[in-house]
């Protein structure tokens, strides 16, 4: 068996529970795991976060991990995914978080994301966490004040972490659609001054893309564990997977209707884009044909030419410019009866 050295506290902790109950044993992970095991009826939870590969190996030897699902746990940057392994099975949740829009109202780059892999076995669980959420410390806290919970054993874990981790999604896709909500109300408002920058949209894309990446792939191994048979999920645990099942369903379907509204957004706001580039080329022009009748007059009489219309007359010039303002105006009040000014 690996000696202690193999599991530092400051990266690890080792708990075991008996009917739902923290059992009081101390020492070595190694010498918990003994005790526990002696024990009909508890199981070990063991929670490492970004452990290195000789830890993680010290846990694979004392529990006989799979290589394959240990060289997973570490290298980490997973798809979410279920492996089963003889009667341990490894689940990846990839997690994603997002501060409320009150805190960061610029909904700008504040998504994050973090990975925790789940072996689930007879007698043990053992959690490997990267990036900075802490999903496990919190559900321990959490189910350790619901007895009745944890003595489901090792599935109450597995079940207590995707029912965070989808909670979680929820949390995020109700940011995002408060998100699109503010474009959507920028981009139909009749008073705006100015098109919404369409880099927000992107960013608002970009991390429902992310969620997407951790939502869709998870749906598989949901629905097994709330279907098929698992040494270490007994029947009425299927139940709860079930029920997270349906809301991961939601928050899939809901990522599908964001995306929707935010193409549909898009389309809108460059559409009026090229509205107001329209109405502003009308205007150009209309000034432009008004500026173009003295410009006119003016160049045809600006020729040297000794036998010119009125050239010679008296009141000419007076004439001339009175022709001049009585075709600008008529000119300007037909753009103004059609739209154009």
């Amino acid at each position: 068996m690996p000696t202690a050295r193999h599991f530092p506290t400051a990266q690890m902790s080792c708990v075991a529970y008996a009917a739902g109950v923290r059992l009081p044993v101390g020492g070595s992970a190694v010498e918990t795991v003994r005790k526990a095991r002696a024990r009909r009826g508890s199981f070990v939870w063991i929670g490492l976060h970004e452990p290195t590969q000789e830890e993680l190996s010290g846990v694979a030897a004392l529990f006989g991990l799979h290589p394959l699902a240990v060289e997973d746990a570490f290298h980490a940057h997973q798809r979410p995914k279920l492996e089963r392994y003889g009667e341990t099975f490894l689940t990846v949740f990839k997690t994603i978080r997002h501060p409320p829009r009150k805190q960061h109202p610029t909904n700008t780059g504040q998504l994050t994301s973090g990975e925790v892999m789940v072996f689930t076995g007879p007698d043990f669980t053992v959690t490997v966490e990267h990036g900075d959420h802490g999903t496990s410390s919190s559900i321990q806290t959490e189910l350790e004040a619901a007895p009745a919970r944890m003595s489901n054993g090792p599935s109450a874990v597995l079940h207590a972490i995707a029912d965070r981790v989808v909670d979680d999604y929820l949390a995020v896709t109700e940011t995002l659609h408060e998100g699109i909500e503010e474009i959507e109300s920028e981009v139909f408002s009749h008073a705006r001054g100015h098109t919404v920058q369409p880099a927000r949209i992107y960013q608002l894309k970009r991390e429902m893309l992310e969620l997407a990446r951790a939502v869709v792939p998870l749906e598989q191994p949901l629905q097994a564990l709330s279907t098929q048979s698992f040494p270490a999920v007994p029947p009425q645990t299927q139940d709860y997977f079930r029920d997270v099942a349906d809301r991961l369903l939601q928050v899939s379907e809901q990522v599908d209707t964001f995306s929707d509204l935010l193409n549909s957004t898009l389309d809108a706001d460059l559409a009026q884009v090229a509205v107001a580039q329209n109405a502003d080329m009308r205007r150009i022009s209309a000034w432009l044909a008004l500026i173009a009748i003295p410009t006119m007059v003016c160049g045809i009489y600006g020729m040297n030419f000794d036998h010119m219309p009125e050239l010679h007359w008296r009141y000419g010039f007076p004439l001339i410019l009175a022709g001049i303002v009585v075709a600008c105006l008529l000119a300007y009040r037909a753009f103004r009866r059609s739209g154009w000014l």
